[in-house]
């Protein structure tokens, strides 16, 4: 006879990854920004990438054999465009991926990729269910979909769940675009982030924020105030896809966000990484949209030719990180320089492209992650241990 269920109270113990944790009337909705980091941007695309729960998991320790999640997800689609599918929910015992699974129902959000409008259909909560697991005492890690806002309304179990610490790993706090926030990754647990901490065997928070990795002053604030053990920021792509600033701005921007997070972490390893590459950008400025024609795939919509007066492509900011890093780590000796290049460059592209020319796709987030995992995690690498 299967043993009844035990209803779980959801506390900041068991969720890992988050900055935050908001109740809700439903819940608890994870968010990778401070309220008080919110308020200072009226902008939807970072409000809806922040509270996608990139890198969020429930960790604990149980001898369960059934786990149940109930969430109200916020889903969503795009007229014209074929169904997204539903994000998926890694269910991670002991370290290996033991199943998946997705949230039915819930909000579906409809944007509009030609006005940048948007509309909100509310709907139920549903139940993630995973059933059957081995007997035993395991440490589970149920990670959260990266590519839908998600609030946590109850957790079941048919035993008792431990909160479980670091167990004194390190910590990892990583920003970046949309391509470190997940893209097309296959799962949550198999962004290039997530890979490349399981390879290093830390403890990951990810503000890979998708289309907002844009040196907010904010998102340095709370890198300042967050704790950590290790730091990455990785610049560029969304500088460009904006078209938000000009060389003379970039500069000063860069020195001014790693001043903001040294206040908080002046010793702590921080690693500068630099855009993988992107052939659209690679010499032509942006702003970058997106082309409906044929599915969605992205174009760059700026001249060569402005380079001239300070217009940002990704090789001048390759070219600016790399120099300002130099400068810097004079001073500062645990500031280090991973250049793009190596996680993905021109060869790479060849074999496998990116499928809407901006983002990767599942086998590029694995081969990503596991380069960064032998490059920075292991021997000489900026996070190797020792």
């Amino acid at each position: 006879m299967a043993a009844p269920l035990i209803t779980i109270p959801v506390t900041s113990e068991l969720v890992h990854g988050a900055i935050e944790l908001e109740p809700t009337e439903h819940g608890l909705r994870p968010h990778r920004l401070p309220a008080w980091a919110r308020g200072q941007c009226a902008d939807g695309q970072l409000a809806m990438a922040e509270a996608q729960p990139s890198g969020v998991r429930l960790v604990f320790r149980t001898e369960a054999t059934t786990i149940e999640l109930d969430v109200l997800a916020t889903k969503m689609t795009y007229p014209g465009l074929p169904p997204r599918p539903d994000g998926q929910y890694d269910l991670v015992v002991d370290g290996r991926l033991a199943a998946r699974a997705t949230a039915p129902r819930g909000h579906l959000l409809t944007v509009d990729l030609a006005t940048g409008g948007s509309a909100l259909e509310p709907g139920p909560v549903g139940t993630v269910a995973f059933h059957g697991l081995l007997p035993g005492a395991k440490h589970v890690e149920l990670w959260l979909p990266y590519s839908e806002v998600t609030e946590i309304v109850a957790l079941r179990t048919d035993a008792p769940v431990q909160p479980v610490g670091t167990d004194d790993r390190r910590v990892w706090l990583h920003h970046g675009s949309s391509i470190s926030h997940g893209s097309n990754a296959e799962s949550a647990s198999t962004t290039w982030p997530a890979l490349a901490a399981a390879a290093g065997g830390v403890e990951l928070v990810n503000l890979g924020l998708g289309g907002s990795a844009l040196l907010d002053p904010f998102t340095a604030r709370t890198m300042r105030d967050a704790p950590a053990d290790l730091l990455s920021v990785k610049i560029g792509i969304n500088l460009v896809n904006l078209d938000l600033m000009r060389l003379r701005a970039f500069g000063p921007a860069v020195h001014g966000f790693l001043d903001t997070v040294r206040e908080g972490h002046p010793e702590t390893p921080l690693l500068v990484v630099s855009p993988i590459y992107c052939p659209i950008h690679e010499q032509t400025p942006g702003p970058s949209a997106p082309d409906l024609s044929e599915g969605v795939r992205f174009v760059a919509l700026g001249d060569p030719a402005e380079r001239a007066v300070g217009k940002l492509t990704l090789r001048v900011i390759r070219d600016e990180l790399a120099a300002i890093v130099a400068a810097r780590a004079a001073l500062d000796p645990h500031l280090h320089h991973l250049d793009g290049l190596e996680l993905y460059g021109p060869a790479d592209h060849d074999r496998l492209p990116l499928p809407d020319q901006l983002h990767p796709d599942a086998a590029t987030h694995r081969l990503i992650g596991e380069r960064f995992g032998r490059i920075e995690f292991g021997p000489g690498g900026a996070f190797a241990c020792g």
